[in-house]
């Protein structure tokens, strides 16, 4: 029997299976397409994916093909400087195309032993106490312990196991693509920056040899939104916003969204999980979408990891809806906020001038980029010490980085005392003994994920806390 079947291959499933492998879990991706489609939807990491990146050592290579970027704010079109004193060491986004997020995401996968099946179309499951059953298109059948959703916003898989997906249905459309313009360089910046004044959900970013990645407002809601937009469509609505179609021609690829904002009632039926799109979708304003379920994965991993190598604790795998449905419905919210601000009626226009005034206050602007780039996302742990939930930035160790501890994916105690132990549980926890002029506290435990799950110096609370997180103490 499988361990975990993974319901598809895009960055949110791949993350998800690298994350089960790293725990020796036997993972099978199946993805529908029998090849990437090369459509880039998300354009890059934000702030806490770079972080998830390094603590699994993977940001090097994603640094090796990407540009740093920093940009305070990156809300309703709204561009402000970076903040000051974003708690994290990595102060930047990355700027990877989805392709190259995905090709380095499965490189990985494949590297730690992920099997990856292409072509495989799931049109069915159940489950039982035992496991799950998967039916191919093939009408082969497959099964496995658990299994989770990773399949995109209309996923068969929260279908199949009757989870409601409530929310508020797409208002306006957008058309985005890649195409050549033939029209001058400078003559479509200049069409760019004119319409943008007061139409910002329009543009034309070139990508070389006269490429350019397009997006410009759809003419009402498409019946079918399935269904991907002509060329000629594109050209009429560029003509009727911006007054010219610069010449498209020869598209790559040609697609549409919404702005629509749904969310899974629940995140978890018995043996079957979602994650990602199939959990939740949103506008994508912002580009928190990619970057929302790649957290997901690595929130659930090591939990459901846990539950396949049977030192999971009570409650473990049901602390991911807890966790992880209060941040996505965050997230629809600030984007369909988002949405407002990038209307063009009188009033969405004064809203955006007052919010940009706001944001020129220091503080606001730190805060809205702490919650676009999810560093400020802190789980609910109860009561306990200021950093109890949250994540800990890559702190300086006296021996190197905080991140680089985290590589294997397990809890790690950060003892600057010398005096703590976690020896009944050390199949699981690293104890590191190591000091930071940057800690102020004299130890703390970490999840998998980076999150504090306790903090202080007394043996007789710790140990009252690692039972939570990461089951019994051996024998």
């Amino acid at each position: 029997m499988i361990d975990v079947i993974v319901v598809g291959g895009g960055p949110t499933g791949l993350m998800l299976s690298c994350e089960l492998r790293l725990h020796g879990v036997r993972v099978v991706v199946l993805e529908r397409l029998t090849e990437p489609t090369g459509q880039s939807r998300g354009q890059g990491l934000h702030t806490r994916s770079v972080e998830l990146m390094d603590q699994r050592g993977l940001l090097d290579r994603f640094l090796a093909v990407s540009e740093k970027f920093q940009v305070g704010g990156l809300f309703g079109g709204i561009v402000k400087p970076w903040p000051d004193r974003l708690d994290t060491a990595h102060p930047y986004g990355v700027a990877t195309p989805q392709p190259v997020t995905e090709r380095l995401l499965e490189e990985r996968a494949l590297e730690l032993g992920t099997e990856i099946r292409r072509g495989c179309e799931v049109v069915g499951l159940s489950q039982d106490e035992d496991g799950v059953t998967v039916e191919l298109a093939d009408g082969t059948r497959l099964r496995s312990r658990h299994l989770v959703g990773c399949d995109g916003g209309r996923s068969l898989v929260r279908k199949e196991i009757g989870v409601g997906f409530p929310g508020e249905p797409a208002k306006v459309e957008t058309l985005l693509g890649e195409m050549e313009l033939t029209e001058d360089p400078a003559a479509v910046a200049a069409v760019v920056e004119e319409v943008r004044r007061t139409q910002l959900r329009f543009g034309a970013a070139p990508l070389g040899d006269g490429v350019y990645r397009v997006v410009v407002p759809a003419d009402g809601v498409a019946e079918d939104r399935a269904s991907a937009p002509t060329l000629e469509e594109f050209r009429q609505r560029l003509r009727a916003v911006a007054g010219t179609d610069f010449g498209a021609r020869a598209p790559r690829w040609l697609s549409r969204f919404g702005d629509a904002t749904r969310q899974a009632e629940r995140y978890r039926v018995g043996r079957v999980l979602l994650a990602g799109d199939a959990a939740h979708i949103h506008p994508p304003t912002g580009g928190q979408g990619l970057n929302l379920g790649v957290q997901d994965a690595f929130n659930l991993g090591w939990k459901l990891a846990a539950v396949v190598n049977g030192w999971a604790p009570e409650g473990l795998l049901d602390s991911y809806h807890a966790e992880r449905h209060p941040v996505g419905a965050r997230v629809l919210e600030n984007t369909r906020a988002q949405i407002t601000l990038l209307g063009t009626d009188p009033g969405a226009t004064a809203l955006r001038e007052l919010f940009s005034r706001l944001m020129d206050f220091e503080e606001v602007n730190r805060y809205v980029t702490g919650m676009i780039t999810a560093v400020e996302v802190r789980y609910d742990f109860g009561e306990g010490h200021e950093l109890l939930g949250r994540r800990m930035r890559d702190v300086r160790l006296k021996r190197g980085r905080l991140y680089e501890l985290m590589r294997g994916g397990r809890g790690l105690l950060l003892d600057q005392t010398g005096r703590l132990s976690a020896a009944g549980w050390a199949d699981r926890v690293d104890h590191v003994v190591d000091v930071s002029e940057e800690l102020d506290v004299p130890a703390v435990l970490l999840r998998p994920d980076g999150h504090v799950a306790w903090a202080g110096e007394d043996q007789a609370d710790l140990l009252g806390h690692l039972p939570r997180w990461f089951g019994a103490a051996a024998d």
